[in-house]
């Protein structure tokens, strides 16, 4: 049967899976680091892909492929299909000011109406008002906005700046789904649509002649070079949702880089706090989550910080009661998204003699990330998203710790799937849908 490939360009790293299209087994992968920050240039993001691809055996025998990536990065081009300055990533908050002023100009209601989202720092909008009123000159040079997904897509297509691209600087070409549109803050995912008027706003500019992505639809695809099929590729979030195979009742959480909470549904969610997004998902649905900047790497920190390595920080954390005693870690270290403060810092309180143990710190980090994703899944079911069962995944899901602990801290059962990389394995279903016309049911 023939061969897709599926990519997760990530925060931290880039991930190739190469799947059977007949029993979605994988017969080979990929793997390459990104640097670290939270303003990247993106050319470490296309050699970070050369190098999985090369990896996972090349695309000589691939016939589709599809593009996985993080969201709200901004890549400004300009006329020529040259990137302006490094991308400002999801977690990248020095834009926290703007999505405070573009909330008070338009209106927290009207813009979640408009777009299903409210501002934050995360989301690409503010990340372009930010560059509006910073770098006024780069703004004034921008021709098309992308997103990781998009630009990376159209580079493996073959198009670029001059010079550095088989067909060149071609801005009309670039394409994008609905998932990750959605995440813009300047997409409408009920019209589906884009809303030039908040993306005038955010610039500061007429954006007539912006180019935005073409938005296909979830089996849609266009030509790449040596005649593979290149599918729309999706935002992570909603990648892995493809990958795990999740349907109405199920909500995914995600520990890594980002702590996420996302569940399948069919209805709009318009939720003027700003807690619940209203993303779209990649398979015609929608995809209400709830971000956290503050995950996985909580973990990491409070490992290093007590001298140990992931397993026996997992083994610490087990050996104390829930609730350590009274110890509670407030786990903001970058900010936070949710809820919205980005200037917050970590906080750890209840700490006495008998309360301040290396188990009980251990605990209190692992119950303080949890909190804040048990937090998010409460806000999603307060807008009618029913929640049967949670998927745990990201690479903190295997800890049994956190398994453990997140079996007492969601109010619904808990599933741990199998380890896998869910963002290529959804971004392979996707490409595999492209080829054949139809969803897998691997």
């Amino acid at each position: 049967m023939p061969l897709v490939a599926g990519v997760d360009s990530s925060t931290q790293s880039c991930k190739v899976v190469v799947r059977d299209t007949g029993t979605g087994a994988v017969v080979r992968t990929g793997r390459a680091s990104h640097p670290d920050g939270t303003s990247v240039a993106p050319s470490a993001w296309w050699e970070a892909l050369q190098t999985a691809l090369a990896g996972a055996g090349g695309l000589a025998d691939v016939a589709a492929i599809g593009v996985g990536g993080q969201q709200h990065g901004l890549v400004a081009l300009d006329a020529d299909g040259r990137v302006i300055r490094d991308a400002l990533l999801w977690n990248d908050t020095r834009s926290a000011d703007a999505a405070a002023a573009l909330t008070s100009e338009v209106g927290a209601e009207e813009y979640a109406r408009r777009t299903g989202l409210v501002p934050v720092a995360s989301f690409t909008v503010t990340k372009l008002r930010w560059l509006a009123d910073v770098e006024p000159d780069n703004a004034a040079r921008v021709a098309a906005v992308a997103l990781p997904h998009d630009w990376l897509t159209w580079r493996l297509r073959g198009y670029g700046p001059a010079g550095e691209s088989e067909l060149g600087p071609v801005l009309s070409e670039l394409v994008t789904d609905r998932s990750d549109a959605s995440g813009t803050g300047y997409f409408d995912p009920v019209r589906d649509a884009y809303d030039r008027d908040l993306l005038a706003l955010a610039l500061r500019r007429d954006v007539t002649d912006i180019v935005l992505p073409r938005v296909l639809g979830p089996s849609e695809h266009v030509a790449g070079r040596g005649g593979i099929l290149v599918s729309a590729g999706a935002g992570d979030n909603a990648a892995a949702a493809l990958g795990m195979g999740a349907r109405s009742g199920d909500v995914g959480v995600s520990i890594g880089t980002s702590g996420t909470v996302f569940a399948v549904t069919d209805a709009p969610i318009v939720d003027p706090s700003g807690t619940v997004a209203g993303f779209a998902d990649a398979a015609g649905g929608r995809l209400p989550i709830v971000t956290t900047l503050n995950a996985a790497r909580v973990f990491d920190a409070t490992a290093a910080l007590l001298g140990v390595d992931l397993d026996e920080f997992s083994r610490l954390a087990l050996a104390a009661e829930p609730g350590a005693d009274g110890l509670r870690l407030q786990p903001w270290f970058e900010g936070e998204r949710t809820p919205n403060r980005p200037d917050a810092t970590a906080t750890l309180s209840g700490m006495t003699l008998a309360s301040t143990t290396r188990e009980n710190l251990a605990r209190a980090a692992i119950e303080g990330v949890l909190g804040g994703l048990a937090y998010g899944l409460d806000a999603i079911r307060a807008q009618g998203v029913r929640a049967e069962r949670v998927l745990l995944i990201g690479g903190a899901a295997q800890s049994p710790a956190v398994a453990s602990i997140a079996a007492e801290v969601f109010d619904a059962p808990v599933v741990v799937p199998a380890p896998g990389e869910y963002v290529a394995l959804g971004a392979a279903v996707q490409a595999a849908w492209a080829l054949t016309g139809e969803r897998p049911t691997w």
